[in-house]
């Protein structure tokens, strides 16, 4: 029940746990307002555990549910699931780490197969397989840029010196990337003209900057953009989903795929 959403009790299941996840992440913001911890601290400490509870006999009904529950464990969902119940457990050692439990909202995700959204997963494979083919041609250029704020955080801070507040290089450094990334934050400013002259020139390099990594990207994800075909059968071992339509068997464990059983 608890890995399939074909089933009336499945379904009804996961919508649930989709409720009791929303309210939890709700309950975590509100604890974090000071007038409402004021208020209600009692009230959204026992929340927050009963929740943390809840998703923890989930979590163990889980594992007992496959096969092989260290495979589910090592899984995408299956770390998601215990990120989303440790700080609380960690609290109780190092005090406000439970803030951190905010990662329940990744567990919304199910929310996709639950209402049989599986193509917009299929798309975010195409724009994860799109961002690892351009990581090389990224990883070249951020080196390019990274080259180009030395040496004009360094220029600058010959130019216009620690009365500018430009104090140190690494403080200059530092000016130079808010200016080429376009951000701006105006804590420190060129007072001279050849400082300024510089600064407009890194701005105007910005622009091409911020779109060179777009274009990689880009290319890469139309050669990635192709039909993809896949069906909702769950793994009788891993419980992993998503599988190439034809697939006999499980590509994250190797199991047998049981075709009878949709997901």
């Amino acid at each position: 029940m608890i890995f399939g959403s074909e089933t009336r009790a499945g379904r009804a299941f996961d919508i649930a746990l989709i409720i009791l996840i929303f309210f939890s992440i709700v309950t975590v913001m509100l604890d974090s307002v000071e007038s409402m911890q004021r208020l209600y601290s009692q009230e959204l400490f026992f929340a927050e555990w009963c929740f943390t509870v809840l998703f923890t006999v989930e979590y163990l009904l889980r594992l007992i549910a496959v096969r092989k529950p260290w495979l589910y464990a090592r899984s995408c969902f299956g770390i998601i699931d215990i990120l989303s119940i440790l700080p609380t457990y960690l609290a109780l050692l190092l005090p406000g780490v439970h803030y951190m439990l905010t990662l329940r909202v990744l567990r919304l995700l199910r929310i996709f197969r639950i209402l049989k959204l599986t193509e917009y997963l299929q798309q975010a494979d195409i724009l994860m397989e799109s961002l690892a083919n351009s990581v090389q041609k990224i990883l070249i250029f951020m080196y390019a840029v990274v080259t180009l704020v030395v040496v004009f955080g360094s220029l600058m801070y010959i130019v216009e010196g620690p009365e500018a507040g430009f104090t140190s290089i690494p403080k200059s450094v530092y000016w130079a990337i808010v200016t080429v990334t376009t951000v701006g934050y105006g804590d420190i400013a060129p007072q001279t003209p050849l400082g300024q002259m510089i600064a407009a020139v890194i701005m105007i390099m910005g622009y091409g900057i911020i779109a060179v990594p777009t274009g990689i990207y880009s290319a890469e994800l139309i050669k990635s953009s192709r039909s993809q075909r896949v069906h909702n059968y769950a793994c009788p071992s891993c419980g992993a989903v998503d599988h190439d339509f034809d697939a006999n068997f499980c590509k994250f464990c190797g199991s047998t795929l049981d075709s009878h059983v949709p997901h």
